[in-house]
């Protein structure tokens, strides 16, 4: 029994280094995500002012075309003058092409100010775009650095996860069972240390006779008040 809470001390050391190291590549993995997000976020802008250029565009079209129906229907109107014969009907086509020219001014005005909007957009777009080049270049530099420091956290959790399964395997499965029901129900401290007379996982008084049975080592005690397994302290055992 010494000899399984001696590797039930060490499992515990290696899950706890484990747990350290998985919760340092979470950590990267999310420093990678929000790398990932910026990129994604400036990809968003120029997305969003794409699409409203894109908007623009059609809106300029549309009123190119309108305006190019207006000069047609002023060319006709205007032909139309020369062949007219009453001074009403003449009067009543050049309004219609003082309406049609102030409708053809407005357009124009319309389509500059498209045009000038569309301008902007453009070189907005562009400097995005500058910026987008940018940050992927720094980004891909950080997040090539951060993959192969979690490369290296990978290297090491294997050798430490076979270290850990020779020490499963060595141990009876019943105790493996109390071990990993106890790591799961105590924020992964399993086994603690026994000193003075005290559990020093919960720092509660031991009852003496049973704190006396550890000095034996030919059982596996529990805390009667946290539960968890005790081994004694490292110089209590060696005093």
């Amino acid at each position: 029994m010494r000899k399984n809470l001696q590797q039930l001390t060490e499992l515990q050391r290696i899950d706890l280094k484990l747990d350290g190291l998985q919760g340092e590549k979470q950590a990267m993995l999310a420093e990678i995500a929000a790398l990932e997000a910026k990129v994604a976020g400036a990809q968003s802008v120029i997305a969003a002012k794409s699409e409203e250029l894109a908007v623009l565009e059609a809106e300029r079209v549309t009123l190119d075309e309108n305006l190019a129906t207006e000069t047609d229907n002023i060319t006709r109107s205007e032909a139309r003058l020369k062949e007219i014969k009453t001074q009403k009907e003449y009067q009543a086509v050049s309004k219609e092409i003082g309406t049609a020219k102030k409708l053809t001014t407005e357009l124009e005005e319309q389509i500059l100010q498209k045009s000038a909007q569309a301008e902007e957009l453009q070189g907005e777009i562009a400097g995005e775009e500058e910026n987008l080049q940018a940050l992927e270049q720094n980004i891909a530099v950080q997040k090539g650095e951060v993959e192969e420091r979690i490369a290296a956290l990978d290297s090491g959790m294997v050798k430490d996860t076979a270290a850990r399964e020779v020490i499963v395997k060595a141990l009876p499965a019943t105790v493996v069972r109390r071990y990993t029901k106890l790591r799961e129900q105590r924020r992964g401290i399993a086994v603690v240390e026994a000193k003075d007379g005290s559990c020093l996982g919960c720092n509660m008084n031991l009852p003496p006779q049973l704190y006396n049975m550890l000095f034996r080592g030919d059982e596996l005690i529990t805390c009667p008040h946290c539960q968890r397994m005790l081994v004694l302290s490292h110089e209590v055992a060696n005093g």
